[in-house]
């Protein structure tokens, strides 16, 4: 059995693993858990009643813009040409190519959090399908990286627009921000995240799709919600 350290004891006891909580309850518990050395991710995640094979599934992602961002500095990788490459630059993308731009990916470079494509480069894209794909990397125009709009693009991104998806296992796992926030930021930014994975299954009533729901730190262990709160 593995031997609990003195800060996840303080943790740990601060909650009761079999109780379910309101979602400002569960920020007030870790709020006030041991701090670490460095600033920790705050997450969501949910376990879904949906089976990953079904092609329905596909379905079950969404993007939100969340109110305070998420505390991380964003580098964001924009391939294009042409008008864009200025316009990209001007925005303030860390990276701006082409074909540059890919054959420095398909050499193993990925130094970046969001990559952002024309609809003329998608083409060309597709043989970096094998690389950026497992890393959630991939540019696709239903969460809104594939465009023509590549400035706009690039400041939502920035201001804390972030994309969630259904995993292999049927879980979504998604950072709401630092937990050096504020609770009251820390619960706008959670209640938006979580409203975005509630409505994100346009085949049944709201949130009947999530089967339950956490919210933990980096270091921390997960704070079960009570999905009575977000089904209203």
């Amino acid at each position: 059995m593995k031997k609990l350290t003195k800060r996840l004891k303080v943790v740990e006891s601060l909650y009761d693993k079999a109780k379910t909580y309101s979602l400002k309850a569960a920020i007030a518990i870790m709020k006030k858990a041991p701090k670490l050395k460095f600033d920790e991710t705050v997450e969501v995640s949910a376990k879904l009643s949906v089976d990953p094979k079904q092609s329905q599934s596909a379905s079950i992602r969404g993007t939100v813009a969340l109110p305070h961002g998420t505390g991380k500095k964003v580098r964001v990788a924009v391939f294009c040409k042409g008008e864009e490459d200025r316009k990209a630059r001007e925005a303030g993308a860390d990276y701006v190519g082409g074909d540059d731009l890919i054959a420095k990916v398909q050499g193993g470079w990925v130094d970046f959090d969001v990559a952002i494509a024309t609809p003329e480069m998608m083409k060309d894209m597709a043989k970096l399908g094998k690389i950026l794909g497992p890393r959630g990397l991939m540019p696709n125009p239903k969460s809104g990286t594939v465009t023509l709009e590549t400035a706009k693009t690039i400041k939502e991104v920035r201001a804390g627009k972030i994309e969630f998806k259904m995993d292999k296992q049927a879980g979504i796992h998604a950072p709401l921000g630092k937990i050096s926030f504020t609770e009251d930021v820390l619960y706008e930014n959670a209640m938006s995240l979580i409203d975005a994975i509630m409505s994100s299954n346009s085949g049944g009533l709201r949130g009947q799709h999530v089967k339950n729901l956490f919210i933990s730190t980096t270091m921390g262990p997960g704070i079960k919600l009570d999905l009575a709160e977000f089904r209203k």
